[in-house]
C-alpha cells in the first residue's frame, strides 16, 4: 500500500478552556504524538460548551482532516454534552456498554470505596453505532466514530486518561489503518541568542534549503530551538536532511546546545551522569522552579542530591552561612551574597557542584539601583566559584522562568569547563 497524507484535527471542549482557567496541555500532547506516526495536525480548535459551537467544529474539521481528535466534555455533570451531542451527529442512540459499566462500578465501589451515583453510571451510555475505547484510567470511556471515510475520537479532557487512550488504542489503530509517510525532524537547541538575531545569522541558509526541508523556529524562555523537517524516508532524502542539519550546526556552533530534541535540564543531567557528578541548589528568588525543572528528568537522582529555599534572608544566613554583614551591606541580591549561597550550599549539601539563584522577580520590591528583574546567579565547585548578572524586563512568572533557564545553562558550561 502506497503511503498516504493525513491531516488530523484537534477540538478541545469546555469554557474553562477559553477563559483560560484551564491550560490546554492536550492538544500538544495529541499533535507531537500524531506527528511522530507521520499524522500532520491541520487545524487544532477550541471551543465551549456551546452544542452549537461543537456541532459546527465537527461539520468544518470533518470537511478539511481525515482524523478529528477531540477531548472533553464526557464527565457526569449536566455541562457535559459532547457524549449526547456525538450520539445525535452520529444517528445514534444511547446504550449501556457492559465492560464500561464494569469498570464504573470496580472503580467506586473497590478503589475509591465511594457511593455509587446514578449520574457515575450514565458514563456507562455509549452511543450505539461506536467503537468503545475502554478508560483504564478513569470512568469515561472514548468514541471512535466513522462518517463519510472520516475517523472522529472522542476522548476525556483529564490528561492523563486521554494519554492512555492514546497511547494503547488511537495511535496504533491509525498505524493500522492508514500507510502513513514518515515525518522526520532534527533539532537543535540554542541559547544566548534571541530568534530575530538567530534568523539573521542563517538567513543565507533558510533561502537556499530545498523546497521538501522545513525550518521552524522554536523560541522559549532565553533559548531557540531549530529544527529541520522532511516527510518520507528514502535513502536520498536521509542523506540530504543529514547534510542540511550538518551545515545549519556549523553555522550555529558557538550558541548550539546540543544537536538533539532536548530541553536543557535533560542536557546538565546527561553531561553530569556521564561524569559521574552531582549537583544541588540553593534558590531564593526562583523559589524552586530550578530544583523543579532538574528532578522533571526521570533518573535525575543519580545526579540531583537537593536543594536549599533560602527565600528569607535570615535563612541564607542560618542554613547557607551567609555573613548577616554581607547581606547588610551589599544586599541579599547582589554577588557577594551569591557567592557566599554557593559556598553554602555546597558545604551543606555536600556535591560537586552548586547551583543558586538571587534575585528580584517582580512586580514590587525594586529599587533605583536594583530593578524589578536583576538576578544573580552563582555556580561553583570546592575549587572555584563564579556570579553571572542578569536584568530581566519581564513579569514575575516569564523573571522566573529566564532565570532557571539561565541557570542551568550556566551551570552546563561550568562543568564542560572543569577539567
Amino acid at each position: 500500500m502506497a503511503a498516504q497524507q493525513v491531516f488530523a484535527s484537534i477540538i478541545t471542549i469546555g469554557d474553562e478552556l477559553l477563559i483560560g482557567q484551564t491550560i490546554d496541555t492536550n492538544s500538544a500532547y495529541m499533535a507531537q504524538e500524531l506527528n511522530k506516526i507521520g499524522i500532520w495536525v491541520h487545524r487544532r480548535v477550541a471551543v465551549g460548551d456551546v452544542w452549537e459551537d461543537i456541532w459546527k467544529s465537527l461539520e468544518e474539521e470533518g470537511r478539511v482532516s481525515q482524523v478529528v481528535l477531540i477531548t472533553g466534555g464526557l464527565g457526569p455533570t449536566a455541562d457535559d454534552i459532547t457524549k449526547p451531542l456525538l450520539c445525535q451527529y452520529f444517528e445514534g442512540k444511547l446504550m449501556i456498554n457492559e465492560e464500561a459499566l464494569f469498570n464504573v462500578k470496580n472503580i467506586f465501589q473497590n478503589i475509591l470505596k465511594r457511593p455509587l451515583l446514578e449520574r457515575n453510571l450514565k458514563q456507562a451510555e455509549v452511543p450505539d453505532v461506536c467503537t468503545v475505547i475502554q478508560n483504564k484510567r478513569g470512568t469515561a470511556p472514548g468514541m471512535w466514530f466513522e462518517k463519510n471515510e472520516r475517523i472522529f475520537i472522542s476522548m476525556p479532557g483529564v490528561p492523563h486518561e486521554m494519554k492512555g487512550m492514546m497511547i494503547q488504542t488511537v495511535l496504533p489503530e491509525l498505524k493500522d489503518r492508514f500507510a502513513l509517510p514518515p515525518i522526520i525532524h532534527r533539532t537543535l537547541l540554542t541559547a544566548g541568542i534571541g530568534e530575530s538575531f538567530l534568523a539573521e545569522r542563517i538567513n543565507d541558509f533558510e533561502t537556499t534549503l530545498p523546497s521538501n526541508i522545513k525550518l521552524a523556529y522554536l523560541p522559549n524562555y532565553g533559548m531557540v530551538k531549530l529544527r529541520l523537517t522532511a516527510r518520507g524516508r528514502s535513502e536520498k532524502l536521509m542523506a540530504e536532511l543529514e547534510s542540511e542539519f550538518d551545515m545549519l550546526k556549523e553555522k550555529v556552533q558557538d550558541v548550539m546546545v546540543v544537536d538533539e530534541d532536548l530541553t536543557m535540564q535533560q542536557v546538565v543531567g546527561r553531561i553530569l551522569a556521564s561524569r559521574h557528578k552531582t549537583m544541588g541548589t540553593a534558590e531564593s528568588c526562583t523559589g524552586g522552579y530550578v530544583a523543579h525543572l532538574v528532578t522533571s528528568v526521570p533518573g535525575s537522582s543519580v545526579y540531583y542530591k537537593g536543594s536549599v529555599i533560602s527565600y528569607a534572608n535570615e535563612l541564607k544566613h542560618e542554613i547557607l552561612g551567609v555573613d548577616s554583614k554581607i547581606i547588610d551591606q551589599y544586599g541579599a541580591v547582589s554577588k557577594e551574597t551569591a557567592s557566599q549561597m554557593v559556598k553554602g550550599a555546597l558545604r551543606v549539601l555536600k556535591t560537586d557542584y552548586a547551583l543558586v539563584t538571587t534575585g528580584i522577580m517582580g512586580p514590587d520590591g525594586g529599587t533605583a539601583e536594583k530593578p524589578v528583574g536583576t538576578v544573580w546567579i552563582g555556580v561553583g565547585n570546592a575549587g572555584k566559584t563564579e556570579t553571572h548578572h542578569f536584568h530581566f524586563r519581564f513579569d514575575r512568572q516569564r523573571n522566573t522562568e529566564l532565570t532557571a533557564t539561565n541557570a542551568l545553562n550556566i551551570l552546563r558550561k561550568f562543568v564542560l569547563q572543569d577539567h
